[in-house]
C-alpha cells in the first residue's frame, strides 16, 4: 500500500490493511494488488498519485491496481480515464474496501468506480490505525471538515465533520496502551470541531460537528483530553494540528500533565487579516497573535510548528509584509511554507488577483529562511538539556537511529556502543542529553540535533 497526504490518510491506510489482514483477504489473492491511498490537498498531489499508478502498472501489467482516498473521491474521472487504474474506490466506499475488493476478484464485479455523495456519509470508523513502528500510534477522533475555506477541495474529499465518541477514543487507546505503544498522536481533519454526546443513551453515537455550540449537550476537545487523560495510562500524548481560536486556555491548561507534549501544529495560514478574510479563515491576525502568545504563557518551551501559505490571490507586497514582520515578533519555532497553487474546484481558483510565480517564490524563499534561522536559534538552545524521548524506527546501522522528543525535537543517537541491544529502548521512554547540532549537511537547510543515551 502507498500512502499520500496527511496523518489521517496514514491512519486511514493502517486500518485498511488491518481490515484486510483480519478478513484473510491479503493470503487469497492470486495476483498482486497495489492500493494506493491518494491526497487532493492539490492539484499536484493528485499528478503525482496518477504518475505513481503508471509506473507500477508498466513494473507489474498483470497486477491489480485499486485507487481509493482524497483524490479518488474529487479526482475520480481523471483516474477512471487512466488505464493504469483497474478499480476506483473513493472515499465514500474506501471502508468497504474488503467486500468490493473480494467483489472484484472473484469475478463477480465489473465496475472500475465506487463513489457517491460524500456528503451522505454519516458513519466514521474508528478501529485500527497504522502503528509508526513500535512506538508511536496515530489515534483518529474525527474526520471531515464544515469550515469550506476558499483555497481548500477537503470538504468535498472528507464530507462533513464528524467525531468519534469519547467512549470510542477511551477504548483504542488503551488498546494501544495493552500493545506497549508509548505515544498517542490525537488526530482528525478539523480536531478543533470535536464533539461527543454527553447523554447516557447516546453517548456512543457519531457526531456532526456543533462548532461548539450547546455545550449542556456536547462534550469538546478539552472535554475529550481531560477524559483521555484520567482513564487511560499511554505515556504520552500530541495533538493533531488546530487552528487560533480554538486553543482555549482551559485545554491549554490540560499541558500541566507531563503527559502531553509540549508542542503544536498550527494551521494559521496567514498573519495577515485581509488574506485570511479572503481565505475564510475564522480568526483574524490579531487572534493568530492572541494564541502564539498564549501558548507562550501557558506553556512555556513549547515546539510550535505552523502552516502559511503565501502568494494567495490578491496578497500584496504589503500583506505579505505584514505576515512576515507579525511572525518575525511573535514566539514559535518553525514555518512550513507552501507557495499558493490553484486547486480545481475551489473558490480561490475564480479569483483574478493571481500573484506571479517568481513572486511566490521569493516571498516563501524570504519566510523559510526566517524559520531556518528561528529553528537554529531554538535548537542550540537545547544543548546540554536532557530529554525523555522515544525510538522512532530501529535500524540496523546505529549511526542513524532517530529519537523523538516531547517537545517534539526530532535528533539522531551517536556514540551507541557496537554491542548495544536497540530492543532495550524500542518501547517506552529513555534518557537522552542533547550534545550538539550538525550543520554539515548543506542540503538540509535546518541541521539536526545529535544526543547522547543516558543510562539508567
Amino acid at each position: 500500500m502507498k500512502t499520500y497526504g496527511c496523518k489521517v490518510n496514514t491512519y486511514d491506510s493502517g486500518l485498511l490493511q488491518d481490515k484486510l489482514k483480519k478478513a484473510g483477504i491479503e493470503n487469497s489473492l492470486n495476483k498482486d494488488v497495489h492500493i494506493v491511498n491518494t491526497c487532493a490537498v492539490t492539484r499536484e498531489a493528485t499528478m503525482e498519485a496518477l504518475r505513481h499508478i503508471r509506473k507500477m502498472k508498466k513494473n507489474n501489467p498483470d497486477s491489480l491496481v485499486v485507487v481509493t482516498g482524497c483524490a479518488a473521491q474529487v479526482d475520480s474521472d481523471d483516474f477512471v480515464n487512466e488505464k493504469a487504474a483497474d478499480f476506483i474506490i473513493a472515499n465514500s466506499h474506501k471502508f468497504s474496501m474488503n467486500e468490493l475488493l473480494t467483489e472484484k476478484l472473484e469475478g463477480k464485479s465489473e465496475e472500475r468506480l465506487k463513489h457517491s455523495n460524500i456528503f451522505e456519509k454519516d458513519d466514521l470508523d474508528a478501529e485500527g490505525g497504522l502503528e509508526e513502528g513500535r512506538s508511536r500510534a496515530f489515534v483518529k477522533i474525527q474526520d471531515g471538515c464544515n469550515s469550506f475555506c476558499t483555497y481548500c477541495v477537503i470538504p468535498f474529499a472528507r464530507g462533513k465533520s464528524r467525531s468519534i465518541p469519547i467512549p470510542g477514543v477511551i477504548d483504542k487507546v488503551n488498546e494501544l496502551s495493552s500493545k506497549g505503544f508509548a505515544e498517542g498522536i490525537l488526530t482528525g481533519i478539523h480536531i478543533g470541531d470535536y464533539a461527543s454526546v454527553k447523554s447516557a443513551e447516546d453517548k456512543l453515537k457519531v457526531v456532526s460537528a456543533r462548532g461548539r455550540t450547546n455545550p449542556d449537550r456536547y462534550y469538546f476537545l478539552e472535554d475529550l483530553i481531560e477524559q483521555v487523560l484520567e482513564h487511560t495510562e499511554m505515556p504520552r500524548f500530541r495533538l493533531g494540528s488546530i487552528e487560533p481560536g480554538e486553543l482555549s486556555e482551559r485545554l491549554l491548561k490540560t499541558y500541566a500533565n507531563p503527559r502531553m507534549c509540549p508542542h503544536f501544529h498550527m494551521s494559521i495560514q496567514s498573519a495577515c487579516s485581509k488574506t485570511l478574510k479572503g481565505m475564510k479563515r475564522k480568526y483574524d491576525a490579531k487572534l493568530v497573535e492572541k494564541s502564539l502568545k498564549d501558548i507562550q504563557r501557558l506553556v512555556p518551551n513549547a515546539y510550535v510548528g505552523m502552516d502559511v501559505i503565501v502568494g494567495f490571490p490578491g496578497e500584496t507586497e504589503e500583506d505579505f509584509n505584514e505576515t512576515f514582520q507579525r511572525l518575525a515578533s511573535l514566539p514559535w519555532t518553525r514555518i512550513h511554507v507552501f507557495p499558493y497553487s490553484d486547486r480545481p474546484g475551489t473558490k480561490s481558483e475564480e479569483y483574478c488577483e493571481k500573484v506571479d510565480t517568481v513572486e511566490k517564490k521569493r516571498r516563501a524563499s524570504l519566510l523559510r529562511e526566517l524559520s531556518s534561522q528561528r529553528l537554529r536559534e531554538q535548537a542550540l538552545a537545547q544543548i546540554g538539556s536532557l530529554k525523555d524521548c522515544i525510538l522512532l524506527s530501529k535500524y540496523k546501522d546505529k549511526s542513524k537511529v532517530q529519537v523523538l522528543s516531547r517537545d517534539y525535537w526530532q535528533m539522531q543517537l551517536i556514540n551507541l556502543p557496537e554491542d548495544f541491544d536497540l530492543e532495550r529502548i524500542a518501547e517506552g521512554e529513555f534518557k537522552v542529553k542533547v550534545v550538539s547540532f550538525d550543520e554539515s549537511n548543506a542540503s538540509r537547510m535546518d541541521g539536526k540535533l545529535l544526543a547522547e543515551l543516558v543510562e539508567s
